[in-house]
C-alpha cells in the first residue's frame, strides 16, 4: 500500500530529513504589516526578524482551511492509497479540526500531534517506520496516537518579546526577565506550552547548560534521531551544540533545523529547541 505523508507548515524539517521521508508540508497563511504570504513560499524567517525589529507587528498565522486540506488530500489521493497528515497540536491551532473535516469521506487519517515544530517531523519520522515494516493506515495511525507523549519537546527563549506581543507572557514577566537576563526553557506537555527551567546569563553559556540539561534528565532516549531546531543562531553555536550532544548520546540521526515562518512569527531570533523520543 502507497501511503502519502503531509503536514501543515508548522512541522520544521530540514532538506536532510526530506530526502529520508519525504512530506508534502501544507503552508499556514502569514499577515505581516497587512500583507498575507504562504508560510515557506513567499515569506523567509529572516524578514520578519528584520521587520519586527525595524517596528513593525507581530505577524499573525492562519490555520489551513477546509477546502485547502481537501484540495490538497484529494490530489494526494490521485496517486495513493491513503494519506496520514499530522498537524500542530488542537490546543495551539484549529489546523487539525479542519483536517478532520477535510478528511470526511476520504482515506485520510489525521493525526493531532500534540506538539509542534519538528516535534510533529518526529512523529513523521516514526509514521514511515512503520509504513516501511508493512503496516497498515490505521495501524500506523493508532500507534502514533498512542507515542504523542513519548515526544520531548523544549526550547530555550533568548527574548520574550514575541511571546509577550503573541499574548503567551504578561508585560511583566518580559519586563523581570529581560533585566535579570533570564532566558527560560519552554515546554510542551499536554498539547500545551509551559515554563521550565530559568536560565540566567550569557546566551551562549544558558544555551549548552540548557541542552545538556535535557540530555542529562531524560530517561530511556531513544538513540536513533534528535532534531536542533532552532530560529537563526548561528553556526558556530549549533555546531557546538551538535559535538555536545552527540558526546552525551550517539544518536544515529541528527537533523539541524531552521525553524519556518510560522514558529519564527511566535518566538522570535535566537530560539533554540533539542527534540528527542522516549522508548
Amino acid at each position: 500500500m502507497k501511503i502519502h505523508f503531509s503536514a501543515d507548515s508548522t512541522c520544521d524539517v530540514s532538506a536532510a530529513f526530506l530526502e529520508r521521508y519525504p512530506l508534502e508540508i501544507v503552508p499556514l497563511t502569514v499577515e505581516l504589516d497587512g500583507k498575507f504570504y504562504k508560510d515557506g513560499i513567499d515569506l523567509a524567517p529572516d524578514e520578519i526578524i528584520t521587520r519586527v525589529n525595524q517596528g513593525a507587528d507581530l505577524p499573525k498565522t492562519s490555520a489551513v482551511n477546509v477546502e485547502e486540506y481537501r484540495e490538497v488530500f484529494t490530489r494526494a489521493l490521485e496517486h495513493s492509497d491513503a494519506v496520514i497528515h499530522f498537524n500542530i497540536s488542537s490546543d495551539f491551532s484549529s489546523c487539525h479540526q479542519n483536517a478532520c473535516l477535510a478528511a470526511e469521506g476520504l482515506n485520510v487519517w489525521c493525526i493531532d500531534s500534540r506538539n509542534l515544530s519538528s516535534g510533529i517531523a518526529m512523529l513523521v519520522a516514526e509514521g514511515y517506520d512503520r509504513a516501511e515494516a508493512g503496516k497498515e493506515p490505521a495501524q500506523i495511525a493508532q500507534e502514533l496516537r498512542d507515542m504523542v507523549d513519548k515526544v520531548d519537546v523544549s526550547f530555550i527563549v533568548d527574548r520574550l518579546d514575541y511571546l509577550y506581543k503573541g499574548g503567551r507572557c504578561s508585560a511583566l514577566a518580559m519586563l523581570g526577565a529581560n533585566l535579570l537576563h533570564i532566558r527560560p526553557c519552554i515546554e510542551v506537555k499536554d498539547g500545551k506550552m509551559g515554563v521550565g527551567k530559568k536560565y540566567r546569563g550569557a546566551y551562549a553559556r544558558c544555551l549548552r547548560q540548557y541542552v545538556s540539561d535535557r540530555l542529562l534528565a531524560g530517561k530511556d532516549i531513544k538513540p536513533q534521531r534528535v532534531f536542533l531546531t532552532h530560529t537563526g543562531v548561528t553556526d558556530s553555536a549549533v555546531e557546538a551544540i551538535r559535538e555536545l550532544t552527540l558526546q552525551q548520546i550517539p544518536f544515529t540521526e541528527v537533523y539541524e533545523v531552521r525553524a519556518g515562518a510560522s514558529i519564527t512569527s511566535h518566538c522570535g531570533e535566537n530560539t533554540f529547541g533539542i527534540i528527542m523520543y522516549h522508548e
